[in-house]
């Protein structure tokens, strides 16, 4: 591993990962950006995509790659995501939608991740929520 590089840690005898990462590397001296949880607010503080989960989904990955973007980040720099969502199935049931979106956005990144059903989140209306941490030079 050099210096500038992230390196994805999958054991060799454990079938491959889809759509995360098992573990995440990050080089030695890289900065670390904790991004608190984001929900699909736009810039007005307005939940986008009512009961659309997948566009609830873009807006609320768009506004940690934003807050990423701002720190001087790219969308590649996010190595820990956790997703917390209210309804598991609607989740799965968006799968595929919710690919295109992430390929849209984060390409071929795929940082260690985690989902969380929880019965509620703080904001009325609020389907899910992402929590990011992000590690860049």
């Amino acid at each position: 591993m050099t210096e500038s590089e992230i390196r994805y840690v999958h054991p060799e005898s454990w079938k491959a990962a889809s759509g995360y990462s098992n573990g995440v590397l990050v080089p030695a001296g890289w900065r670390t950006l904790y991004v608190a949880g984001q929900i699909a607010w736009n810039a007005q503080q307005e939940i986008v995509g009512a009961k659309d989960f997948a566009a609830q989904f873009d807006q609320a990955l768009a506004n940690v790659i934003e807050v990423v973007t701002t720190a001087g980040g790219k969308p590649e720099h996010i190595v820990k995501m956790t997703i917390f969502v209210t309804d598991k199935q609607a989740y799965l049931a968006s799968t595929r939608s919710l690919g295109g979106i992430w390929r849209e956005r984060m390409q071929r990144s795929y940082p260690a991740m985690a989902l969380v059903e929880v019965a509620a989140l703080v904001e009325e209306g609020a389907l899910l929520e992402i929590e990011a941490t992000a590690a860049f030079p």
